[in-house]
C-alpha cells in the first residue's frame, strides 16, 4: 500500500478571507477611491535578488472583490521614475518591462493557475500555468481588463478579473482559491511577492499560493458568441510527379464560421466551434533537426488553449499522450479544414474535467477524421497529490486508433514526489502478437522539487513496439529509458553580482527493447548561474553515445549506420531581460558522430521604443566529416519586427530562412483590436524558393512557392 503523507516542509498559511469592496471602483489606473483606502494592503516580501532583503522600491498591493469580479490595485513607487521599463506596447508580449502579476488557482488544486500580467503601459499578458509552475501556455487569452498611470512618484495599476473568466467552485456560498501577487522592477531584477515564497520554489507555483476565500459572490453563466467573416486569395505551386510540369493553384477563399463559449456553471465551460479558422495564428518557428527523431512544435491556435493544462499527460523524452496539433494539421504542418467541434473544461465536484471532440474535413488525399479526448483528474491523500485518467481516439473510416492512460502524482513526504504513469494503445494496424507490454508505456519518477539545496529527478520508462498514440506525440518507441538529473542550488546573497549558482549533472540512457543494446546515452556536468540583474548562463561539457541502426540525413550530409561516441562543450550567456538592447549567446563545439560540429546561436533584441521592437535569431551549424569528405553549413535565420501604435493597433512581420529547406518565409499580420474578442486581421504569407538550380529535364520552379493574402474580422457578442 502506498503511504502518502500530507506534511510539507513549509506549513500552509491559514485561510485569508478577501475583503469585499465597500463602494464603486472606476477602472482608470488611479486607485484613489475611498473603497480602496478601506482595503488593507497585503504583506509583501522580497523574493529576489535577496530573499527577505529590504526592497529598494516601495510597493503596496490591495486585493478585493465584489459580486462579479476580483479586483487588484498596485501603488508601485519608484525613486527613479525615468528608469521605469516600458519596452513594448505589444499585446501578450512581456519584453523586459516592469510588471505586476496576479496568479489565481481558481480551483485550489495546487497544480494549475491563470496568470494575469500588466506593465506600466497597461499592456496585458495572460498565461495558463500547469504542472505546479513547470508548464506555461502564453497563447491563452481571457476576458479581463486593466488600467495604469505613470507619475513622477512611480506607476499605479488597477485590474478587474471577472469571476466568469476565473471559474471557481463554491461550497456553502464560499469559494476558496489560491492567490499570488508579485511586482517586478525590471532594471534591477527586484521582485516582491505575496505570500512569502521561499526561492526554493517557483514564485508562480500554485502550490505556494495563499489560500483566500470570497463569500456570497454571484454565479454568472455568460455566453460569448464570436462569428467571423474571412476573404482572401491563396496561391500554391506544385510539381507534377508524373511529368515534372509545374502547376499553379489559385483560390479565392470567402468563408464564415463561429465560436461559442458558454459557462454551464461557475466551474464548467463549454466551447463550440463551426468551420474553425486559424488564419491569424503566428507562423511556427523553423527548427533544425540534428538527430533522427521528430521535432516538436508547440500549439498556438487559440481554440485549443482554454483548459490546456487539464489535457496534459507528458511522458519522458518530450512525449505527450495528447497533442492538439494532430488536429487540423498534417505531418508537414499544412492546414486541414476543421469542420467543427466541442470542448468542455472545468471542474465537476472533486474532478478536473476535459472533453474534446473535433471533426476535420477531407482534403486532397487525406480523408475526413474524428478526434476525441477525455481527461479526468482529482486530488487524493493531500492537496498536493492527484490521480487521473485520459482517453483519446482517432477515427477515419475503417481506420482507428485509441489510447487509454492513467497517472498519479503523489507528494510522499516534504518536497519529495512519486509520479506513476501507464498508457496503452490499440489500432487497426497492430500485429497479431501484440500484448499489453508491446502496446503500452510505463513510467515511474522520483523527484525532489525545490530550488534551494539539492534538487533531483530519477526516472525510468518503457515504451512498447506497438504503442502508437496517434493523437499524441512520441519521439521514439520500443525502448526503455533510465534518467537521472540533479542540481544543487547555492544562493549568494552577499555577492553583488550573482544571485545563485547551481552546479548539476545528468545521466540519460536508452536501450532498445528488442536486443537490449544501448541506443542512446548522454552524460553531462555543468555550472549554471543567475545574476541579480536578471541575466545568467552556464558552461557544460557533455558526452554522447549513439547506436544508429539505419542511416539518416542532416542537411546535405548522411550519418551512416554504426556506433558512435562523441563529446562537446557548450557555453551559454544571457543578458538581463530588462535591458533594451540585449542578446543571448549559445556556443558549442566538439566531435559529432564520426565528424565535428561547431555551432553558434545569437538572439539579439532591441526595444527601439515602446512602439517598436526588433528581434532576430541566427543559428550556424558547421558539420564536417573528413573521412567521408562530407560537410554542411546549416543556417537558420529569423527576423521579427513588432510594431504597436497603441494598445489596439499592432503589426508583426516575421521573416525566416532555412538552408535545409532552401526557403525564405514571410508572415505579416496587422491587427486592430476593438475589444476583447473583437478583431480585424490582415494577414500576408509568402514562401520564396532560394535554391534556383534546375534539375536535369525539369523546368525551373517559380520564386514564389506559395502566397496568401487574407482579411478576417471577428466580433464577440457578450450575451
Amino acid at each position: 500500500m502506498l503511504c502518502v503523507l500530507s506534511a510539507g516542509a513549509v506549513a500552509a498559511p491559514a485561510l485569508r478571507p478577501l475583503p469585499r469592496l465597500t463602494g464603486p471602483i472606476e477602472l482608470d489606473g488611479r486607485p484613489d477611491e475611498a473603497a480602496w483606502r478601506a482595503v488593507a494592503p497585503v504583506p509583501l516580501t522580497e523574493y529576489a535578488p535577496t530573499y527577505h532583503g529590504a526592497p529598494a522600491e516601495r510597493s503596496e498591493v490591495r486585493v478585493a472583490y465584489d459580486d462579479d469580479a476580483l479586483y487588484a490595485a498596485g501603488w508601485f513607487y519608484d525613486r527613479e521614475p525615468d528608469g521605469i521599463r516600458v519596452n513594448s506596447l505589444y499585446r501578450d508580449r512581456w519584453n523586459g518591462d516592469d510588471a505586476f502579476a496576479i496568479y489565481v488557482d481558481a480551483f485550489n488544486d495546487n497544480t494549475t493557475a491563470k496568470w494575469f500580467g500588466i506593465t506600466p503601459a497597461a499592456m496585458r499578458f495572460d498565461v495558463l500555468v500547469s504542472q505546479d509552475g513547470a508548464g506555461t501556455n502564453d497563447s491563452w487569452d481571457g476576458y479581463w481588463d486593466a488600467r495604469t498611470s505613470i507619475t513622477d512618484e512611480g506607476w499605479f495599476a488597477e485590474v478587474r478579473i471577472p469571476f466568469s473568466t476565473l471559474g471557481f467552485q463554491t461550497i456553502d456560498g464560499r469559494a476558496v482559491m489560491g492567490l499570488t501577487v508579485t511586482r517586478l522592477v525590471s532594471r534591477t531584477g527586484e521582485r516582491v511577492t505575496f505570500p512569502d515564497i521561499d526561492p526554493r520554489f517557483e514564485f508562480r507555483a500554485p502550490s505556494q499560493a495563499q489560500d483566500v476565500s470570497v463569500d456570497g459572490v454571484r454565479t454568472r453563466t455568460p455566453i460569448h458568441l464570436t462569428p467571423y467573416v474571412l476573404t482572401g486569395f491563396t496561391r500554391r505551386v506544385e510539381r507534377d510527379p508524373t511529368n515534372g510540369s509545374v502547376r499553379t493553384f489559385d483560390e479565392l477563399e470567402p468563408d464564415v464560421g463561429a465560436d461559442l463559449r458558454y459557462a454551464l456553471s461557475s466551474t464548467l465551460t463549454l466551447d463550440l466551434t463551426a468551420n474553425t479558422d486559424f488564419a491569424q495564428v503566428e507562423a511556427d518557428e523553423q527548427q533544425v533537426a540534428l538527430d533522427r527523431f521528430p521535432l516538436f512544435f508547440p500549439e498556438k491556435r487559440r481554440f485549443f488553449q482554454e483548459g490546456s493544462g487539464v489535457f496534459e499527460f507528458p511522458t519522458t523524452g518530450g512525449g505527450q499522450l495528447f497533442h492538439s496539433r494532430r488536429i487540423g494539421l498534417t505531418e508537414d504542418r499544412r492546414p486541414v479544414p476543421v469542420l467543427g467541434g466541442a470542448r468542455l473544461v472545468g471542474r465537476a465536484g472533486a474532478w478536473d474535467v476535459g472533453v474534446l471532440d473535433m471533426q476535420t474535413g477531407a482534403q486532397d488525399m487525406l480523408p475526413s477524421e474524428n478526434f476525441g479526448v477525455l481527461r479526468l483528474r482529482r486530488s487524493v491523500f493531500n492537496p498536493h497529490s492527484m490521480v487521473g485518467l485520459m482517453a483519446t481516439s482517432r477515427v477515419s473510416g475503417d481506420q482507428y486508433n485509441a489510447a487509454l492512460g492513467a497517472d498519479g502524482d503523489f507528494r510522499v513526504v516534504g518536497d519529495h514526489y512519486l509520479t506513476l504513469k501507464g498508457a496503452g494503445t490499440i489500432d487497426d494496424t497492430e500485429s497479431d502478437d501484440a500484448d499489453v507490454a508491446s502496446r503500452g508505456l510505463f513510467q515511474a519518477r522520483w523527484q525532489h522539487r525545490v530550488q534551494r539545496g539539492p534538487q533531483y529527478t530519477v526516472e525510468a520508462q518503457r515504451v512498447g513496439a506497438d504503442y502508437r498514440p496517434e493523437v499524441g506525440f512520441l519521439p521514439r518507441s520500443d525502448v526503455t529509458t533510465a534518467n537521472a538529473v540533479g542540481n544543487w542550488f547555492f544562493y549568494t546573497d552577499r555577492n553583488p553580482y550573482l544571485r545563485r549558482v547551481y552546479p548539476g549533472a545528468l545521466a540519460f540512457q536508452t536501450w532498445r527493447n528488442g536486443d537490449g543494446a544501448p541506443e542512446s546515452g548522454q552524460w553531462a556536468a555543468w555550472v549554471q548561474w543567475d545574476t541579480k540583474a536578471g541575466g545568467g548562463g552556464w558552461i557544460e561539457p557533455k558526452l554522447f553515445h549513439e547506436d544508429v541502426v539505419e542511416p539518416f540525413t542532416i542537411g546535405d550530409t548522411t550519418i551512416p549506420a554504426g556506433k558512435y561516441t562523441f563529446a562537446d562543450l557548450q557555453l551559454v550567456f544571457s543578458m538581463p531581460a530588462g535591458d533594451r538592447l540585449r542578446t543571448d549567446v549559445d556556443l558549442r563545439a566538439g566531435t559529432f558522430f564520426d565528424g565535428t560540429r561547431v555551432q553558434g546561436i545569437v538572439t539579439p533584441t532591441w526595444n527601439v521604443s515602446q512602439h517598436l521592437e526588433l528581434g532576430a535569431s541566427y543559428q550556424l551549424t558547421r558539420l564536417r566529416f573528413g573521412e567521408r569528405d562530407q560537410g554542411d553549413d546549416i543556417q537558420l535565420g529569423r527576423l521579427q519586427i513588432r510594431f504597436a501604435l497603441d494598445a489596439r493597433a499592432s503589426a508583426n512581420a516575421f521573416v525566416q530562412y532555412s538552408s535545409t529547406e532552401d526557403r525564405l518565409d514571410l508572415n505579416v499580420r496587422l491587427r486592430y483590436n476593438f475589444a476583447e474578442g473583437t478583431d480585424l486581421w490582415l494577414v500576408y504569407d509568402e514562401g520564396l524558393l532560394t535554391d534556383r538550380d534546375v534539375e536535369a529535364g525539369m523546368p525551373r520552379l517559380p520564386v514564389s512557392a506559395s502566397r496568401a493574402v487574407i482579411a478576417k474580422c471577428s466580433y464577440t457578442f457578450h450575451l
